[in-house]
């Protein structure tokens, strides 16, 4: 069995970009498949895994669905242009820091290419000395413009092809830390609950889409009609220039999600729960859309209470990603103690809100 970081490698090596995540979700497959009772895949393609309870019960178990979205932000071709390709973004793509990126082209087959730009000192002078924005940026593959108009079409996805690095023993930097890194996470908890006897049906799923439209977080509960739901994303990771709210130390644990799209009896539960572990925690403010799946599970048929657990990352919604193995194994493991210690019907869970 790989180690987490050995897994976060392989994960964060595959494209798999915001509608196109089949090479990702086959990598998740195989992974999963020997920890779960039955998988499958949704009409839009996300992958649901159940892991049935194993504790007897009168009726039938309530389900719990803890959800990692697995696709990617990248770039698609808009345009051949000289030999280049002019790119526009799927998801929310840094532009300062994309010049000398390696990426790949998924055309009719796979192109390696660089991302480019104009150099400082030919662009107009009104431009000169600033950041480089999405018009600004070109894809090299070294390609005459007839063989880029054989082998691209317009639409073509354009993913991050650096390899991941160790940052000491324990951080690694790469590209699709988001939402890997929870994929990962979510692998943990399923190798740990092999060991537990859990009460309760349990759905690991890896969404898809919620770079750009959430559809995995809106298709996948109603599909499943979990009791409860818990999403895993990521969260920024404290450096200089934001040391606020907003932003979170690594390898000091996960988040756990305090706001409207949040249920508080979950949350409540989650911090009682990593108190109890002796977990190192911060609690996240999101007064708002809380950026992750949530939004949309929360909502989903006559809605569903909701969680969010945050693993941080540095440098987010860039090909430079950097987080800690650590955070991702205790989000892991407080989410399979969490559903370890759901003995209750649904409903009592729920009330302890009011009890409080």
């Amino acid at each position: 069995m790989k180690t987490t970081k050995e897994h976060l490698k392989d994960l964060i090596s595959l494209p798999g970009l915001s509608g196109f995540e089949a090479p990702i979700r086959e990598e998740i497959r195989v992974v999963w498949e020997p920890l779960v009772d039955e998988i499958s895949i949704s009409p839009l393609g996300s992958l649901h895994a159940l892991r049935r309870a194993r504790k007897t019960r009168q009726g039938s178990a309530p389900a719990i669905l803890a959800a990692a979205h697995m696709d990617a932000i990248g770039l698609m071709v808009s345009g051949i242009d000289q030999g280049f390709l002019r790119v526009t973004e799927i998801g929310g793509i840094d532009p300062r820091v994309m010049p000398g990126q390696m990426v790949t082209v998924h055309g009719r087959h796979d192109l390696p290419g660089v991302v480019t730009c104009l150099p400082d000192r030919l662009r107009p002078v009104n431009k000169e000395k600033t950041p480089p924005t999405l018009e600004d940026l070109l894809v090299d593959t070294g390609l005459s413009q007839r063989e880029l108009a054989r082998a691209v079409r317009i639409g073509d996805p354009v993913s991050f092809a650096q390899a991941p690095l160790d940052l000491g023993d324990n951080m690694l930097a790469g590209h699709t830390m988001d939402n890997r890194a929870s994929v990962a996470a979510l692998t943990a908890c399923l190798r740990e609950l092999q060991h537990i006897n859990h009460g309760w049906d349990v759905w690991a799923a890896a969404t898809t889409q919620e770079e750009e439209t959430l559809a995995g977080g809106f298709t996948t509960p109603f599909l499943i009609r979990p009791a409860i739901a818990v999403a895993v994303d990521v969260t920024f990771g404290r450096m200089p220039g934001v040391s606020d709210y907003r932003s979170f130390p690594l390898g000091k644990g996960p988040t756990i999600g305090l706001g409207p799209n949040i249920h508080p009896a979950l949350q409540k539960r989650f911090k009682k729960l990593a108190e109890d572990l002796d977990l190192p925690f911060a609690m996240e403010v999101m007064p708002q859309h809380s950026g992750t799946d949530a939004y949309a599970m929360q909502v989903v048929a006559e809605g569903i209470p909701t969680a969010v657990l945050g693993i941080p990352l540095r440098n987010m919604h860039t090909p430079v990603e950097c987080g800690t193995i650590k955070d991702i194994e205790r989000t892991g493991h407080l989410l399979a103690q969490f559903i370890a210690g759901l003995v209750e019907e649904p409903a009592e869970i729920l009330a302890q809100e009011e009890k409080e």
